[in-house]
């Protein structure tokens, strides 16, 4: 008999039962969810087996197993296949019932086998089961349990082994800070806000190549383009990530009198940012990126400094301040110093002097070396990455909680998240009853990567900053910022080009962490995740 003629329905089961009668013929039946066959569950099967004519095995389908979030691991058409493929196993039936009750009075097995955890069980459901099976003349036959395993204990630990920080994880959904429905009362709280972004626009181009060669005439790479995509990146993507997320952004810039500038000026009303941007020469800058693939094989900068003189710079401080004072004022400010010297340290320091009596929530970034991370005093939070924060201070040689520290004590700000990569970040906050010494005023949280492969790190840390800064604005706590702009960080990982994560990918995003398990895929949605030519290679 083949596996598919293992496998019967109710009404094909109790026909044949009937058959096994009139034959004289002894049914043995066990039943399980069988998630994991494990040597445990061999030894149980073949003891059964041999207790009679034909074993039958019932599984619980997939609405009833009771065995926690995430389970069973395996569907269960396929757990049906994998008992049917073994030699001892004669009938195969998916039960779609909370217990073995039903069918057992349907079917009377003359012997159901059970573990012999058993023996000595009083649980209540298997009593009904164990009354069923002896009020139809049947016996009950405990297996020896010579070998015993736990698939659920098995699976977890493959969990735990397959990604480092997964038992980290779990904790962490664990707080009660980082409830679901706290989490999206947070994205909630969201909506509306007003928040003024300044800091550089930016066009990221990506220039998607053939396979890369090496010229005959010298060993110099050649690219073949065959595809332009321009994202507006910068300031503009935090922008447009806060806009994607709810709130109400306001985009204060330097960009020039063009057709290109008007064009992201244009996009970014049309996704609901107000545009403030005072006008410079030259052109808009831009950063190509080179790709064979998803992979980034060279990376050119077109880029003119941005120069404001002194009167200029005092009208773009002024500029900010009337942003935080009309049409209601902000609820927060994010400062992106991207290097391309719109933000000195003379201006980054007078613009937060001048705007930060004005603001509820201010944070601040940096990138690239022209940029300044100790001008950006009195914030509220500071997102430097780790290379970014120990070259600020001249420390590489200390622990990262002490440079953390001497970092909040030097700008006087009062909480940094700090950029790990692959590592994830880590939010450092000053106790509300400091001890002596840093070690007793400042406290610590790491958060994994939440993307266990990054399609493009591109961004990550803007969608980080928007989502974190927007949470802590709506109330949310320092590790519930984190959290949020760990899931928005991770999204975006998962994304090629600089795109906005939104309010419902963050939602999306939570679930998935809080539901995070090992997960059996389909090899169509295996195929999904490859470049075109490697899905085609792997469904020929």
């Amino acid at each position: 008999m083949g596996q598919s003629g293992k496998i019967l329905d109710r009404a094909e089961l109790l026909r044949l039962r009937e058959r096994l009668k009139g034959e004289g013929r002894t049914l043995v039946q066990c039943h399980g969810c069988f998630d994991l066959v494990h040597p445990g569950h061999i030894r149980h099967l073949r003891f059964a087996r041999a207790q009679g004519d034909l074993l039958l095995v019932s599984i619980t389908g997939d609405g009833f197993v009771g065995k926690g979030e995430g389970r069973p691991l395996i569907p269960e058409e396929l757990r049906a296949e994998n008992l049917a493929e073994l030699d001892c196993v004669d009938l195969v039936h998916i039960d779609r019932s909370p217990t073995a009750l039903d069918l057992l009075r349907d079917l009377q097995p003359d012997i159901y086998i059970k573990g012999s955890e058993y023996e000595h069980n009083n649980d209540p459901r298997f009593r009904a089961e164990r009354d069923a099976v002896e009020a139809s003349g049947g016996r009950v036959v405990f297996s020896s349990g010579d070998v015993v395993f736990s698939s659920t204990a098995l699976i977890a630990s493959m969990e735990h082994s397959v990604d480092p920080f997964h038992k980290r994880l779990a904790r962490l959904t664990q707080r009660p800070e980082l409830a679901m429905a706290d989490l999206h009362g947070h994205i909630e709280g969201m909506r509306g806000k007003r928040l003024l972004v300044v800091g550089e626009v930016i066009r990221d181009t990506y220039v998607l190549c053939d396979q890369p060669e090496v010229a005959g005439e010298s060993p110099v790479l050649t690219l073949r383009p065959i595809e332009r995509r321009e994202y507006d990146g910068g300031a503009a993507v935090i922008a447009r990530h806060a806009a994607a997320m709810g709130a109400r952004p306001i985009l204060l810039t330097a960009m020039p009198r063009d057709g290109a500038a008007e064009e992201v000026r244009q996009r970014l009303t049309a996704e609901g940012v107000e545009v403030l941007s005072m006008p410079v020469g030259g052109t808009l800058p831009e950063k190509q990126r080179f790709l064979a693939g998803q992979q980034k094989v060279m990376k050119l900068d077109l880029v003119e400094p941005i120069v404001l003189d002194q009167a200029r710079q005092r009208a773009f401080v002024e500029m900010a301040a009337e942003a935080c004072g009309g049409g209601g004022g902000v609820d927060g400010a994010i400062v992106a110093d991207f290097g391309l010297g719109l933000l000195g340290e003379t201006l980054t320091r007078e613009l937060v002097r001048r705007i930060r009596p004005m603001v509820g929530v201010m944070a601040g970034d940096v990138s690239g070396r022209r940029s300044s991370l100790l001008s950006m005093e009195r914030m509220d939070m500071l997102f430097p990455s780790e290379r970014e924060l120990r070259e600020s201070m001249r420390i590489f040689d200390e622990g990262l909680p002490a440079v953390a520290w001497k970092l909040l004590e030097h700008t006087k700000s009062g909480s940094a998240i700090i950029k790990m990569g692959p590592d994830g970040l880590v939010a450092f906050d000053r106790l509300p009853e400091p001890g002596e010494g840093w070690e007793r005023k400042l406290g610590s949280e790491h958060i994994p990567a939440l993307a266990t492969i990054a399609i493009d790190p591109l961004g990550c840390g803007d969608a980080l900053m928007t989502a974190a800064t927007l949470t802590r604005i709506a109330g949310g706590s320092l590790l519930a910022a984190g959290f949020i702009g760990a899931v928005a960080a991770a999204t975006q990982a998962q994304r090629l080009g600089n795109l906005p994560v939104s309010a419902t990918d963050l939602r999306q995003g939570i679930a998935r962490v809080h539901a995070a398990h090992l997960a059996f895929a389909s090899a169509e949605v295996i195929r999904s995740r490859l470049p075109g030519d490697r899905a085609a290679m792997k469904a020929s």
